[in-house]
């Protein structure tokens, strides 16, 4: 994984965010990114995140916990805030 990776990733996921987390392009291309990098614990936080914007909580758990990151309470936008900022000082 390199900077440019997470580049990649905080980039589709600001796009989400701008466009209100609807599940529309901007999630699909959020979710494939993920995807490519299944096994990197900032992709499956990311992947993690995609299916709790879904609403398919069993597999946001799995992700989480593949992640190692507790399964938070807050909104979507909170999420990201704290997410984001993770990801671009890691």
């Amino acid at each position: 994984m390199t900077a440019s990776d997470i580049a990649i990733l905080v980039d589709a996921f600001d796009q989400l965010s701008s466009g209100g987390f609807k599940m529309e392009a901007e999630w699909q291309a959020a979710h494939a990114i993920c995807q490519v990098h299944e096994g990197e614990k900032a992709f499956d936080w990311g992947h993690a995140f995609c299916h709790r914007i879904e609403g398919d909580e069993w597999n946001a758990g799995y992700w989480y916990r593949r992640a190692g990151k507790p399964v938070p309470a807050g909104s979507f936008a909170d999420e990201w805030v704290a997410m984001r900022s993770e990801l671009l000082t890691s």
